[in-house]
């Protein structure tokens, strides 16, 4: 069965969302240092990311992984084989991804998403089974109550952990990382909605039929932008220094509303994508041959941004992130992004998978399962 355009189109697109969005936070913290709003450009660029990218790119990442593992359960079911089988597949993806996701945290990066998803997994792998009514239901207590705990708990316990060793050296920057494990709850409080969405929408095969979808894409367009820009403002005009408060419950509750609005914002670069690949169709210019092979591979493509700004920022390595203004390390992250474009490109017209799915496959299938088997259902390559 051929893959379908979209997904992957949108998988390569979040891993640019990602990279803008963690850039300026990632700056921030090898600087010592937060946004500021003293310069009027900083100041309106942290007006923009928060409405078009904080937790944009996340969203955009748990609807596409729930949308994955529903194309999987699909699959196999449509070849006759049964749920337990399927289910013990699914329960070795998620606890693989939770190795991965910590490997990440210890080595690289505080803020790791992988982690978090390999619980949903576990947690969440009867979803499939679900009906509709359960799957909307079951997201809308999410999207309220666990995006209430997630926006109120996240600054309390970001407060409570120890800061970053100044100097920063190899050994204080991992113990560092080494207390994003107890962020984890949280993130996957926030990332069931999307999850669940993303589940529902592969089963109306949305993404993989978008021609036939037109109508109900451009709705979400529309009105997703249009929630996720008003949800997002007053906290993005606080972020951005043009409104003044000292309320700890008008900042979070701000913050609350434009992470449930930033759910809106990760369906409607879906959708967007959805209509992209409608319009595409059969004809693949180089640009969007890449975008699709960087969506096969983000797996590697994430992992690959955080090396890189490891690299890039730390102090002990090549330090940029002390000189760098919040501008400079957006123009960073989208050069790291556009190399991890030209390298899957490179390596898609060599027949090279991403290394890391590579890896990822062989621990979850086996070895005799790493390249893949028509028996078995494939593995998609994006997270």
């Amino acid at each position: 069965m051929a893959r379908s355009l979209a997904p992957d189109l949108a998988r390569g697109f979040m891993l640019l969302l990602i990279a803008l969005g963690h850039s300026s936070v990632l700056r921030a913290a090898w600087a010592g240092d937060s946004y500021s709003n003293d310069d009027p450009i900083a100041a309106i660029y942290n007006v923009v990311s928060a409405v078009l990218l904080d937790g944009r790119g996340a969203a955009l990442f748990a609807f596409l992984f729930g949308y994955g593992l529903s194309q999987m359960y699909l699959r196999y079911s449509q070849r006759g084989h049964e749920w337990k089988g399927f289910r013990a597949l699914l329960q070795r993806r998620g606890f693989w991804l939770i190795v991965l996701g910590l490997l990440h945290t210890v080595l690289l990066f505080f803020g790791d998403l992988l982690a978090a998803y390999g619980v949903v997994t576990l947690l969440f792998v009867g979803a499939l089974r679900w009906n509709a009514r359960a799957l909307w239901i079951t997201g809308s207590v999410f999207l309220t109550a666990g995006t209430l705990i997630y926006a109120f708990g996240i600054p309390r316990v970001f407060m409570s952990l120890n800061q970053p060793a100044d100097p920063a050296t190899p050994v204080s920057d991992m113990l560092y990382r080494l207390q994003w494990p107890a962020m984890i709850p949280l993130v996957v409080l926030g990332a069931v909605f999307p999850v669940l969405v993303g589940i529902w929408a592969a089963r109306k095969r949305v993404l993989d039929e978008p021609a036939a979808h037109r109508p109900f894409l451009r709705k979400v367009v529309a009105y997703g932008f249009l929630i996720t820009i008003v949800a997002g403002m007053p906290y993005a005009l606080i972020n951005g220094g043009f409104i003044m408060t000292q309320s700890e419950i008008v900042y979070n509750g701000t913050y609350w509303i434009n992470q449930m609005g930033g759910y809106f914002g990760g369906f409607a670069f879906a959708a967007l994508f959805g209509l992209l690949a409608a319009r595409i169709g059969e004809r693949r210019p180089r640009f969007v041959s890449a975008l699709v092979a960087t969506g096969q591979r983000s797996l590697t493509g994430y992992l690959f941004q955080s090396l890189c700004w490891v690299v890039l920022g730390a102090p002990y390595l090549l330090g940029l992130g002390n000189s760098m203004s919040d501008l400079g390390a957006l123009g960073v992250g989208a050069v790291v992004w556009l190399v991890a474009l030209v390298a899957s490109d490179f390596m898609q017209r060599r027949g090279i998978r991403g290394p890391i799915e590579v890896i990822y496959r062989r621990l979850t299938y086996g070895r005799e399962m790493s390249t893949g088997s028509p028996s078995k259902p494939q593995v998609p390559a994006g997270v």
